[in-house]
């Protein structure tokens, strides 16, 4: 049985006006050895170069550092309000530092702003030892996370970035990253637009310029070394749109900068992103046979967004197929159709129609009367 969900595509069609779809350009030429422009929502590359060379990331590595911290606040395994002791190793770390004291103890939320505003090379260290003892072994939960995200060409080598020729990243695995931050600590999420941070009596400020110059941009990262170059990861919310730039091997802070604004602007200004349908929202009521009800509800496990090209919504197409003997039981989350979205005959997305609860089977009278309507069909 198929259903198509163009009544629903319909009624939403109705609040937007039909315009004719905006021809798209090759995304700009711009001075930055790899980069890549994702929507946040579907996940959908909207440009890329040398995505996937595995490059030195520098202190775009403080995100991973800041992921596993969360996951272990998340799991309850630490607090904000935590106490961690400066060790003679984090205090004696080079390059961008928050100024940390030897043998001084420093709640995590401190260190934490000191990791994300400062860029600290000492509060990152500190965080890695307070968590798993060693940096060494925090670096293994790094790396166990990074799989866990699809990572592929991701190997860390240390908590900070500092140049190793074995600790490794690619724009796409960092790109993921960023919007696992997002995603899954949105509560964390809002340091990254913070543009100062004083600790020891010593400002310091944000060193994504993106900060200060595009109000929509609230995040996230920065990163030099010699070897890297200057990268900058960012993101931005225009309307319901939020896009993912990741920036590496430009020649200097200001380039950086505006490479990014400039892939920034290329994605908002040419495409629109929408979610379509939310997770266990109910799209559907279909017949189940020989179940202890009559129907049954189905949707989807995940939200459905699709990025299209600016002006073309008006022409998505969503069929929902579903099977056609749906025969209890069924356990929530089992599939029992699919949903199509295309534009134009290209399909953009096509996903799984699972069910939304269980349902066991009927009693014999039920699974009588199913067989006898079965009969008449």
């Amino acid at each position: 049985m198929s259903f198509s969900l163009a009544l629903i595509l319909f009624s939403l069609l109705q609040a937007n006006l039909a315009v004719a779809a905006m021809p798209i350009p090759a995304p700009p030429d711009v001075a930055a050895k790899n980069y890549i422009v994702m929507d946040f929502a579907s996940g959908k590359v909207l440009a890329e170069k040398n995505a996937d060379e595995k490059i030195e990331p520098a202190s775009i590595t403080k995100m991973m550092t800041a992921y596993v911290v969360y996951k272990e606040l998340d799991a309850d395994r630490m607090s904000m309000d935590d106490m961690v002791e400066i060790s003679e190793k984090a205090w004696r770390m080079g390059g961008s530092r928050m100024y940390l004291e030897v043998n001084t103890r420093v709640p995590v939320h401190e260190l934490l702003k000191g990791l994300i505003i400062q860029s600290g090379n000492d509060a990152s260290v500190a965080l890695a030892e307070h968590v798993a003892g060693t940096e060494e072994a925090f670096v293994q939960l790094m790396n166990q996370y990074a799989a866990e995200l699809g990572m592929k060409n991701t190997h860390f080598v240390n908590s900070t970035g500092w140049p190793d020729k074995n600790h490794l990243t690619t724009a796409r695995d960092i790109a993921l990253l960023g919007a696992a931050i997002i995603r899954e600590f949105p509560e964390h999420y809002e340091l990254y637009k913070e543009k100062e941070y004083t600790y020891n009596n010593i400002k310091q400020y944000n060193r994504n310029k993106l900060l200060w110059r595009d109000e929509s941009v609230d995040g996230i990262k920065t990163g030099h070394t010699e070897s890297a170059g200057y990268c900058l990861v960012s993101s931005a919310q225009r309307g319901d749109m939020r896009l993912i730039t990741v920036v590496l091997g430009t020649d200097s802070k200001k380039a950086r900068a505006t490479v990014s604004q400039a892939l920034l602007n290329y994605g908002f200004r040419f495409f629109e992103s929408h979610t379509l349908y939310d997770a266990d929202e109910v799209l559907s009521r279909p017949r189940i046979w020989n179940g202890e009800f009559e129907t049954i509800t189905v949707g989807l496990a995940d939200d459905l967004a699709v990025v299209i090209p600016r002006g073309s919504y008006d022409k998505l197409e969503a069929v929902m197929d579903i099977d056609k003997n749906i025969e209890a039981p069924v356990k929530k989350g089992q599939q029992v159709g699919e949903v199509k979205v295309s534009l134009d005959g290209e399909v953009l997305a096509k996903v799984p129609l699972v069910a939304l609860e269980t349902v066991e089977e009927g009693g014999l009278l039920q699974k009588a009367k199913d067989y006898f309507m079965r009969m008449l069909e």
